[in-house]
């Protein structure tokens, strides 16, 4: 096949240190790049201290374009760059910007990556704040879901979500494409890892823009941690996170042992010094990039059931545990035995090179896109539905757009 011209649309520049979500983006970027394509990356977001520096040797071939937001220079630019792919980082950035390359671009074949389920994410959290049934069928949901069936091809990071959107929502199996977190299991600075006599005390990262990770600390300091401290007094848990608001800080406390230290500089470092990456998540979705970390650096992982979700099942990398007083025996328990705590690092190891080896998925991935740019027209007639929605859908979407565009014309 000829080099593909692939254009990212993100919602933000990806910020590989500060998020998971970040890491990800990047990993598909350097999927096309090895593939021998053209990659342009665009955002109208503005760049912060933590955004990728494209310039770097691992993916300095990428091509940065800021554009706009409901402004026809868009319109402009992708139809001067006429891209074959385009992959947009979540379901708000084809929101904004589908319907124009569909306009322009009509046969550049339309990526969606999910990251993980927003409609699911929302769903669990306000299941969760209000003490109240999970809801999946939401305002998220409708929107999300219309997204899912606009584009060619969506990418789940979840075989569990990519089961609840056929089964719960009807989407088509061949709309989907299971791709988890890519790895590289077989560098030389995979699997060297401290050992249980070199570690001390616990640690949780996370980035606290997300919902998860704050109430997962809040959680933490009033349930979990003073029950552990009490049974093994000398241990300290180490909280780190890009964004810490005032609130977080807040929670810092020396006499407890609960140590808010804030954004990571290195974060397989501060995870691979902890005995144990504790990490009681109530809700969420999605895999979850910090037990990437974890098992990379042989760090053990206290978790729940939906920490664990999409992301290991049989083989445990540590314990998981939704029972609040199970959750800390178990802890405490994985933290002092030595054989146990020295099984789960070796189950750490053994899930990345069966689960997210990228050996497994990129090669089933290629063919597949290929596939897709051979028989666009037959795929597309097939999700009917979704063209249906491309053209009412995005008559709404574009004269929002078009209304803000003539709108903002009037400021200048």
């Amino acid at each position: 096949m000829n080099q593909n011209k692939v254009l990212f649309i993100g919602l933000v520049w990806p910020e590989p240190t500060s998020s998971a979500a970040g890491k990800r983006i990047l990993q598909l970027v350097e999927f096309f790049q090895n593939q021998g394509d053209e990659v342009i990356f665009s955002s109208a977001a503005a760049k912060s201290e933590a955004s990728f520096d494209f310039s770097t040797m691992s993916l300095r071939g990428t091509k940065q374009s800021p554009i706009q937001l409901n402004d026809f220079s868009f319109n402009e630019f992708i139809r001067n760059l006429n891209p074959n792919i385009v992959v947009y980082d979540r379901f708000v950035s084809e929101e904004q910007f589908g319907w124009r390359v569909s306009q322009e671009c009509p046969d550049a074949l339309q990526i969606l990556d999910t990251e993980d389920l927003h409609l699911l994410r929302f769903a669990r959290e306000k299941a969760y704040k209000k003490k109240e049934p999970e809801n999946l069928y939401n305002e998220i949901a409708v929107r999300e879901i219309a997204s899912i069936l606009r584009c060619d091809l969506s990418l789940m990071i979840s075989k569990f979500e990519s089961n609840l959107l056929v089964e719960k929502f009807n989407i088509a199996p061949s709309l989907l494409h299971y791709l988890p977190f890519l790895e590289d299991c077989h560098s030389e600075e995979r699997g060297i890892s401290k050992s249980f006599s070199e570690r001390n005390d616990f640690v949780f990262i996370g980035n606290f823009l997300h919902e998860p990770n704050w109430q997962t600390v809040l959680h933490l300091k009033k349930n979990i941690w003073p029950k552990i401290k009490s049974q093994i007094p000398k241990a300290k848990l180490n909280i780190y996170g890009a964004y810490p608001s005032q609130k977080v800080w807040d929670l810092h406390n020396e006499k407890e042992g609960f140590l808010v230290h804030g954004k990571a500089e290195n974060a397989l470092k501060v995870i691979s010094e902890a005995r144990i990456l504790l990490a009681p998540i109530p809700f969420g979705a999605g895999q979850k990039g910090k037990f990437i970390d974890a098992m990379q650096v042989g760090t053990p992982i206290a978790t729940t059931s939906v920490g664990a979700e999409a992301m290991f099942e049989e083989v445990l990398p540590g314990i998981v545990e939704d029972d609040k007083d199970e959750f800390v025996a178990k802890t405490i328990e994985l933290y002092e035995n030595e054989n146990l705590w020295n099984s789960a690092q070796e189950n750490g190891f053994k899930i990345l090179k069966d689960h997210f080896d990228k050996e497994l998925f990129e090669k089933e991935f290629e063919a597949k896109l290929k596939y897709l740019q051979y028989n666009l027209t037959q795929h597309r007639n097939q999700n009917f539905i979704g063209q249906i929605l491309k053209s009412n859908a995005a008559n709404a979407l574009k004269y929002m757009s078009l209304w803000i565009e003539e709108k903002n014309k009037s400021k200048k």
